[in-house]
């Protein structure tokens, strides 16, 4: 046992439609796959034990993805046409609305998910200290597929070149640097990744909230996405995959930790007790292999 002491102008209305269709989907697409999961299981259980790592349902979420990629790129030049619509532009409301929702795509995904930790750590309350160190989890993981994707894919971004969507170069994204790092986006990866892991984990500790929770993250995430968009800096089909890598992130970090319980980075980072002291709060690591708190 380790003992530490801490302290205290208007567009064609196909446009719209289409672009609608995009947010509308990307909203309610991983919740449905939430609310497939099945009864929530105790937290000390396995919520998938017996369950492959990879299911039939993973597949069918995957082929739903690219389906819906493949059915964009055809609109993706439209779509950034019409967002960058000189009356959406100019709105001081939107322009400030959209800078908001990149803060919080990245850091903020990680800077919430870190604090939930803290907090959950400091007032001893381990459903909040998991959903914050799962949803940091998903975001980092997510973090590398991308980045790996962008400098691979080295697309070329919608404000560097907007008149060719399909504008790619093998590993051009290492050597051209960020204008050719579009495919796929980080922002919308990082906001599902952190939306899935949340909502999967915190139904284990939670299930009455999940109606509720759900869709205030997935809808957050879509408006991340969407702001990636709006900031000319993405194409549609970027933002699509981004959210695709992000919701398995998210799906897979906690269906991990669920078929291996209390693996050595929770016996680290999930004290099993938090005790208040006079000058501050005495936290417990049970780290002695076979004798995990549970």
């Amino acid at each position: 046992m380790v003992v530490l002491m801490g302290t205290r102008r208007e567009r064609p209305r196909v446009r719209t439609t289409v672009l609608a269709g995009v947010i509308v989907c990307m909203a309610a697409g991983p919740v449905s796959v939430e609310a497939q999961q099945g009864p929530a299981a105790p937290p000390s259980e396995t919520r998938f034990a017996g369950e492959p790592f990879f299911t039939a349902r993973d597949a069918w979420l995957a082929l739903g993805f690219l389906a819906g990629t493949a059915a964009l790129a055809p609109f993706d030049r439209e779509l950034a046409l019409a967002l960058q619509d000189s009356t959406l532009q100019v709105h001081r409301t939107l322009n400030g609305l959209a800078d908001g929702l990149k803060f919080m795509g990245f850091p903020g995904s990680v800077i919430v998910g870190g604090s939930m930790y803290a907090v959950g750590r400091i007032g001893d309350m381990p459903g909040v200290a998991a959903v914050g160190l799962r949803g940091t989890e998903a975001v980092l993981l997510s973090y590398a597929v991308v980045w790996t994707g962008k400098n691979l894919a080295g697309r070329a971004r919608p404000d560097h070149d907007p008149d060719n969507p399909l504008n790619f170069g093998f590993g051009r994204g290492f050597r051209g640097g960020t204008d050719y790092r579009s495919f796929p986006s980080g922002h919308s990866a990082a906001a599902f990744a952190a939306a899935a892991s949340m909502t999967a984990e915190a139904h284990r500790y939670w299930p009455e909230r999940t109606p509720y929770l759900a869709p205030a993250l997935y809808g957050a995430a879509t408006l991340v996405a969407a702001s990636r968009m709006y900031h000319n800096r993405h194409w549609a089909s970027d933002v699509v995959i981004g959210a695709a890598i992000g919701t398995f992130s998210g799906m897979k970090i906690v269906r991990y930790h669920a078929r291996n319980p209390r693996t050595p980075l929770d016996r680290l980072l999930l004290p099993s007790a938090v005790v208040p002291t006079k000058s501050g709060f005495l936290f417990l690591w049970q780290v002695v292999p076979g004798m995990a708190h549970r």
